[in-house]
């Protein structure tokens, strides 16, 4: 490593222990940042790397709500602004056993940089609960999320922090947050984005980040001169990011091999259709049942789709970590073209530093999972101009902010052997312009 690498490995174990995921995430970055930020004095004169690492503040704070039993339960909650110099604080609530702070530090710090390379007026944050929803009633998940709302809405405003929804934290879990907060400030306002249409949300924020991956893999493969018609797509995951992946790869002519959960990998040996995509989303979205009482495809207990079935495309839309060092050398063998990262950090340290020295095409999650809170911007726009876009345009904008988000990656790196590092390009792009302001800002 580098002495700036050296530098930033000491300063999160001094700062920052027992936080892997974190130093995973800013080590990423700074491994490929490193050369840029020796060639500019102004970044070690204004401390950059330091003041990055540090998010603006971290809140956490104890829930407690009634079961339908009558049991007081606890959980802990969070919020990490990380940093606003772009914009108001901007990222998902996550609902989940796994959130803690480190998790929560890692996503509001790439946050950061994914919000840089929509072009927006966004800053990064994250939040969230170790809550787990499965098996609690409705009226259950209500009562928590008000509790959560209890003391989230001291923290956010409009023009201070605008959560989003993220993992278990959709549509009715942000009607249930948004309502508490209406009800505890009398103000309806643009705090938070993911609602439904009907009272301020955004056509088209659903599908968004499904949407967006795909529109990042297209515009990732014509830069290649590539396509996404035919191709043999490989996606983890059967929650809304992926399964609104399925379906724009389906409507580009693209074959979908594959959806899974914790329980294992369901493999469409001919490719899903669009009538066993409906099926699958009523089972997972409007049942929440597992993807092994579905009745098309083939089962495949405990298994990923990185050892299913074989294809050119995956499309890791799970969760952090799930592609590790042997699932990489698995698909690398089994003649992978392209990676786009629907999740964020799905892949191991191991598993990213194999895909990046076979010199395959690789969306990061920075990028290629921007659709998401690029259209939760355009909520912000509406709400702000009492405004309702259509699906039509909504979806129209987003095909374009992937667009440019695909030549903010390459603007700043040339090829190698024939192909863009997205990943290097990325990190260099959005760092750049978070070190820019936050220079122009003085010592804030």
């Amino acid at each position: 490593m580098s002495k700036l690498q050296d530098h930033i490995q000491n300063t999160l174990d001094q700062s920052h222990p027992h936080s892997d995921e974190y130093h995973q995430a800013v080590m990423e970055v700074f491994d490929d940042v490193a050369s840029v930020y020796r060639k500019e004095p102004a970044y070690r004169r204004w401390n950059i790397a330091e003041r990055m690492l540090e998010p603006d503040r971290i809140v956490r704070f104890r829930v407690c709500w009634d079961d339908d039993k009558g049991n007081i339960q606890v959980n802990r909650g969070w919020r990490v602004q990380f940093n606003n110099v772009l914009g108001a604080y901007k990222g998902g609530i996550r609902f989940d056993p796994s959130v803690n702070e480190s998790v929560l530090k890692f996503l509001g710090f790439e946050q950061c940089f994914k919000n840089a390379l929509t072009g927006l007026p966004m800053g990064g944050g994250k939040g969230g609960a170790d809550f787990d929803p499965k098996g609690r009633s409705e009226r259950e998940i209500m009562r928590f999320c008000q509790a959560y709302m209890q003391e989230l809405y001291r923290h956010i405003g409009p023009n201070v922090d605008v959560p989003a929804g993220d993992i278990n934290v959709g549509p009715r879990e942000i009607g249930f947050l948004y309502g508490h907060y209406v009800k505890l400030t009398n103000r309806w306002e643009g705090v938070l984005t993911g609602k439904s249409p009907g009272f301020g949300g955004s056509c088209g924020r659903t599908e968004a980040t499904g949407y967006g991956v795909v529109y990042f893999l297209k515009n990732m493969l014509k830069a290649h001169d590539q396509s996404v018609e035919g191709q043999r797509v490989l996606i983890s995951g059967a929650g809304t990011v992926a399964l609104y992946a399925a379906e724009k790869c389906i409507q580009e002519g693209a074959k979908v091999l594959t959806v899974s959960d914790s329980g294992g990998t369901r493999v469409f040996r001919e490719g899903m259709t669009a009538k066993e995509l409906a099926s699958i989303r009523t089972l997972k979205l409007e049942k929440h049942g597992a993807l092994a009482d579905a009745s098309c495809g083939t089962w495949h207990p405990g298994k990923t789709p990185w050892v299913s079935a074989k294809g050119a495309i995956a499309l890791p839309c799970a969760t952090q970590n799930e592609v590790d060092g042997n699932a990489m050398k698995r698909l690398i063998k089994n003649n992978l073209v392209a990676l786009c990262e629907g999740a964020n950090m799905p892949l191991t340290q191991e598993a990213h530093d194999q895909l990046i020295e076979a010199n395959l095409l690789y969306g990061p999650g920075k990028a290629a999972n921007a659709g998401g809170v690029a259209v939760s911007g355009l909520e912000r726009s509406q709400n702000a101009s009492l405004q309702s876009w259509s699906m039509d345009k909504v979806d129209t904008m987003l095909s374009g902010i992937m667009a440019d988000i695909h030549d903010r990656c390459i603007a700043h790196v040339k090829r190698r052997n024939g192909i863009y590092p997205y990943s290097k390009g990325a990190n260099i792009y959005a760092f750049k312009k978070l070190a820019e302001a936050m220079m122009a800002y003085g010592v804030k």
